[in-house]
């Protein structure tokens, strides 16, 4: 029995509305048990869940197709702002590789392909691009579901924090870290994996 074709690529603008049903669908099916249905569809209105058009457009944001088929998607950061639905971070502002830590952003997995390593695999695209950039460290802010994947892969808990998704209503995110032990020896991406 063989693998699957697993592609992973930059994302480009043509990409934005395919990668914006699959952050629904994903968000809708996969974090149900951890947040309630209200809050997930009033962050997918407000834009707190969905797609930051920024990493597009600074070439930080990949997808993972399957036999052809769009099946998860995630990026990293060299802007202050952790997430979507953080408002207090001004997109504009550039990290300093030397103090900061580079911002794991928008992992989702479609919910036909959970479970598969996609994330993981993404992940690691998005650490080893971080690192051939200057970064030692990298931070996120995980969902429930997305936690579990992150304390596996080195990923240490700092502290939770609630951000806004309208309506009066918030969803509570995880604060997680990882420094690399060894900051000058650069991880190799999947072979074969990434084009452009």
């Amino acid at each position: 029995m063989t693998s699957p074709s697993i592609h992973i690529r930059i994302a480009g603008p043509d990409d934005c509305s395919a990668i914006q049903a699959l952050i629904s669908a994903s968000a809708r099916q996969l974090t149900g048990g951890d947040y309630a249905g209200v809050a997930v569809e009033s962050a997918l209105r407000s834009g707190a869940l969905g797609l930051d058009a920024r990493l597009i457009e600074d070439g930080v944001f990949y997808l993972a197709f399957v036999e052809g088929r769009l099946a998860a998607c995630g990026g990293w950061s060299f802007r202050a702002s952790l997430s979507n639905g953080d408002r207090g971070a001004p997109r504009e502002d550039l990290l300093d590789p030397d103090r900061d830590a580079a911002k794991i952003r928008g992992l989702y997995t479609h919910p036909e392909f959970a479970g598969r390593g996609l994330g993981a695999l993404l992940l690691a695209c998005c650490e080893t691009a971080a690192q051939l950039a200057g970064f030692s460290s990298f931070e996120l802010a995980a969902t429930p579901a997305g936690e579990r994947l992150y304390r596996r892969k080195g990923y240490i808990a700092s502290h939770s924090i609630d951000y806004e998704v309208g309506c009066g209503l918030t969803m509570r995110a995880l604060i997680m870290k990882k420094d690399l032990a060894r900051p000058d020896e650069i991880a190799a991406p999947p072979s074969g994996l990434i084009a452009a």
